[in-house]
Order: C-alpha cells, then sequence, then structure tokens
C-alpha cells in the first residue's frame, strides 16, 4: 500500500480554489498512466485512458476525485500582524481552538496559530466561557508583528497543519477528505496493469468540491460520462455518543457503496452492479446513506444528458478535522472494487 503518496497528497496544502500544489503532484505522479491529461478552466485535472480493447460503443466512466481540502482565506490583516480570515468549507468551530496552521503566501509558507479573539480563561467570565465562535471569530497569529502585513495578503490560502501518522490498522491525518480520492484515483489506474479494458476512463481530480461541487459540475458537462463514480469520504460515526442507526460506517467494515445524500440517489442498476461484483470478487463492503451532504458523484449524474451514478466511500471518523481517521482495508477494499469495475464495465 502506497502510504507514501497518501503521506504527500494530504500534507500538501491545498483549499478551493488553490489546488495547483495538489495538482502539481498528482500531475508528476500520473505520467504513463493517461493518454491526456488537460488542466480545465476551473483548475480540475482531466486525465483520459482510453480502451485497451476494441468495442463497438465504448462507456465513458468518470471517476470524480475532488482535489481540495477545507480551509480559509486570508480576509484581513490588522496593523498588530494579526490574520483575520473566511472559511472554505464547513468547520466544526468546537474543533479550531488552539491550532497550528500553514499560511502560504508568494513569499512562501509560514507556520502560525489560530485560536479565537477575547479573553483567556483566567481572566473570562463563566458566560464568556460556554460561548462557542464561529470560525470567523478566529485569528492567526504568525509571531511576526506588523511584519506579517508585509508578506500576506487578501485572499491566500490557510491551512492546518498536521502531519500524517499511521495508528495501528489506521491512517489519521488532516485532508483525508478527499486526498484519499486523489490516491484512489491514481492507485486504482495502477492496479489495472495491462488489463484489456473496454470502456473509455475519465479520472477527473477536481476543484472546489468543498464549496459547492463547482470543478465536478464543468468536468461533467466536458466529458459527458455515461457512468459517473464518486469517490470520497463518507461519516464512520460507530463511535461513543452516536445512536447505532446514524453511524453510516464502521471502521474496518470494507469500501462503502453510497446509495443517497442530500444531492443525489444512485442508480440502482449500478449499485447491484458493484454490489454482485464486490461479492463474487471477496471484496467487503458496506451500503451507506446519509440524510444530508453531497459529493461529486451528484454533478455527473445531472451534467448534460445525465449519467448513471453511484458513490464509491470510505468510511472516516472525526470528518473535517485534523484527526480523520479511515481503515487501512478499507482504502485498499475501495482501489480495488474501482479496478475491478473497471475491468470489466
Amino acid at each position: 500500500m502506497n502510504i507514501d503518496l497518501l503521506r504527500r497528497l494530504c500534507e500538501t496544502p491545498g483549499v478551493p480554489g488553490h489546488e495547483h500544489r495538489v495538482r502539481a503532484l498528482i500531475e508528476t505522479e500520473i505520467k504513463g498512466l493517461f493518454d491526456e491529461v488537460t488542466v480545465d478552466p476551473m483548475g480540475s485535472l482531466l486525465c483520459r485512458r482510453d480502451p485497451r480493447k476494441k468495442s463497438k460503443s465504448p462507456k465513458k466512466v468518470m471517476l470524480l476525485c475532488h482535489m481540495d481540502e477545507i480551509g480559509f482565506l486570508v480576509s484581513h490583516v490588522t496593523d498588530k500582524g494579526f490574520v483575520h480570515v473566511h472559511p472554505v468549507g464547513g468547520f466544526d468551530p468546537r474543533n479550531l481552538f488552539s491550532r497550528r496552521v500553514l499560511v502560504s503566501t508568494d513569499k512562501g509558507d509560514f507556520k502560525a496559530v489560530m485560536n479565537p479573539g477575547g479573553r483567556p480563561i483566567h481572566i473570562s467570565s463563566p458566560d464568556e466561557r460556554k460561548k462557542v465562535p464561529e470560525p470567523d471569530e478566529f485569528v492567526i497569529d504568525m509571531g511576526l508583528g506588523e511584519k506579517a502585513k508585509e508578506i500576506v495578503k487578501i485572499g491566500d490560502m490557510v491551512t492546518m497543519d498536521e502531519p500524517l501518522l499511521e495508528m495501528g490498522d489506521t491512517i489519521v491525518s488532516k485532508a483525508l477528505d478527499n486526498r484519499i480520492a486523489c490516491w484512489l484515483g491514481i492507485e486504482a489506474i495502477r492496479a489495472l496493469g495491462k488489463a484489456k479494458h473496454e470502456c473509455e476512463i475519465h479520472v477527473a481530480f477536481t476543484a472546489q468540491e468543498e464549496v459547492g461541487l463547482r470543478g465536478a459540475r464543468t468536468a461533467s458537462y466536458a466529458i459527458k460520462p455515461d457512468i459517473g463514480l464518486g469517490i470520497d469520504v463518507t461519516l464512520a460515526c460507530d463511535t461513543p455518543g452516536v445512536p447505532e442507526q446514524d453511524r453510516t460506517t464502521t471502521l474496518g467494515g470494507g469500501f462503502g457503496l453510497h446509495v443517497k445524500d442530500g444531492s443525489f440517489i444512485a442508480d440502482r442498476q449500478l449499485v447491484s452492479e458493484i454490489e454482485a461484483l464486490a461479492i463474487a470478487e471477496k471484496i467487503p463492503y458496506q451500503r451507506t446513506m446519509l440524510r444530508s451532504g453531497g459529493q461529486d458523484g451528484a454533478a455527473a449524474q445531472q451534467a448534460a444528458a445525465g449519467a448513471r451514478a453511484v458513490g464509491i466511500v470510505v468510511g472516516t471518523r472525526y470528518i473535517h478535522t485534523v484527526t480523520e481517521m479511515i481503515a487501512k482495508k478499507d482504502l485498499e477494499a475501495a482501489r480495488d472494487i474501482i479496478a475491478a469495475y473497471l475491468k470489466q464495465v
């Protein structure tokens, strides 16, 4: 299992609209895997692999793998050098206290810390201690004082600064949402080897999913797939304090076959086909469903004349934090089912 690739993907900063460094890493990694690679105006990386076996009417199968992670964009720098930010993506502010962050500027990356404005616990009132600040109430201290105004510009990106860790049979990192999909978009194609697949494969490493599936929409209109596979994380709420019916997935239970969320309902036939394939290939899986939320598979389903779509997902504990956790075997199962499906479709 290529942990080194996943580590580099997760530790590379890239928030919505600033995916260029992640894209550059992927471009280097995929050399020789595709027949054509282009970058569209939204910044998505579109990769085409032609059929390796002649077919009268090859299907276009599109894997949608978003590159962006949740983060912040600089909105203001005070005269004293404190940096104010706007969130890009959904944060739970309870997870933002006392975080190490990386401020990426034209002059390089700068380590910094994030805390909410206001008085510390020693001099705050009981009511002040109970208040949970909104994400845009947090400020960043770069330790540079007024020099920060000479370095940081409005619109510069800020990401969490945490390394990827292997813990037992799991991987813990920031940005597993959705660098696991970037990993799968590369490793599933590598797993094909010299397989004589009949389908035309399109892997779209998309931009700006965390702010509304934006890159996936434009990419899907350009490619017009017959089948769309939305590759993403999903919730693994098999943790204390969550009722069993709300757990979504169980960590270690296999890849998730995603049948519904707030953005789409998967094609029933496609769900059945992939489920049967997983059973035949002895690849562990679990069906998944969310009440709300969305993912790039919805964009493929609704683009142009439409496409059959389904989600291939990996259950993840503590999503949208710096301690997102996946099971290694679930990631491997997702890779195996994607490769198996592409070989036979």
